[in-house]
């Protein structure tokens, strides 16, 4: 499989705050903060942004309530460790994808997505509604219809998933999948089945989850997931991945604003 670079669009902050939030937040998740390391001090910041005080500690609470920082008295502003990022905020994970996806995000996800998909369509085998149904069916018929390394087969991909997640019936469920969308969809951009032979597999266990649900067959569709999941796994094990340098986003450092 070729090294592709993959450009993931992700929305944008529609206020100051927002955008210097997303701005520091980028510089963290890229790596140009590392863990314990200690932000400039106010002034610094105001000047490189060109904003006011109020709005430059209202970036900071943002960014202190998703976990990717702390204050503390005579420190600062400091980065915290990767462990504390909240994953499931949906600024944080867009954030991942404007700073560049790796391998460990790829799989990171990959086993979230086996500790909840997995369940999910055995749920969706009992709990469907017609409605349900003709969803999938019709998300399926798009994957058949688009080009397998078309943004419209990935969007008809991601429809599939978080239409299995609605017929599921668990509203946690129906939650997760709306949070991690755009991260799945960057995965399934970069997880592309461009040989025919993949394109054919992706499609066959695909359908094997539509029909297992349609049956109500909640094992059968438990294990096609599960299949489905490890198959973009391995897709993904032969790709390169390849990200923007740093240079190229909105830096801290550089007072650069997108």
């Amino acid at each position: 499989m070729t090294s592709r670079i993959v450009v993931i669009p992700t929305r944008r902050a529609h206020s100051n705050h927002a955008e210097v939030a997303r701005s520091i937040g980028v510089d963290i998740i890229a790596g140009r903060y590392a863990e314990g390391t200690r932000l400039p001090g106010d002034a610094e910041m105001i000047a490189m942004f060109g904003v006011s005080r109020p709005v430059l500690r209202e970036s900071v609470k943002t960014l202190v309530a998703k976990g990717l920082l702390t204050t503390k008295a005579r420190v600062g502003t400091v980065v915290r460790e990767r462990g504390a990022w909240n994953m499931f905020d949906a600024d944080v994970l867009a954030w991942h994808l404007d700073a560049g996806i790796d391998k460990r995000f790829l799989n990171d996800l990959a086993e979230i997505r086996l500790a909840v998909e997995p369940r999910a369509a055995m749920l969706a085998a009992a709990q469907r509604s017609e409605e349900d149904l003709t969803e999938l069916r019709r998300s399926m018929e798009r994957m058949r219809l688009e080009a397998s390394d078309s943004v419209g087969f990935a969007d008809a991909d991601l429809a599939l998933h978080i239409a299995v997640a609605r017929a599921s019936g668990n509203l946690f469920m129906r939650s997760i999948g709306h949070v991690i969308e755009a991260a799945l969809r960057a995965s399934f951009l970069l997880s592309a089945p461009v040989e025919l032979e993949d394109r054919d597999t992706v499609l066959l266990w695909h359908q094997k989850i539509v029909d297992a649900i349609a049956a109500g067959d909640a094992e059968a569709a438990s294990e096609a997931m599960v299949h489905v999941i490890h198959n973009g796994m391995r897709r993904h094990d032969g790709t390169v991945i390849e990200t923007a340098p740093a240079e190229a986003l909105p830096s801290v450092q550089s007072g650069e604003r997108s």
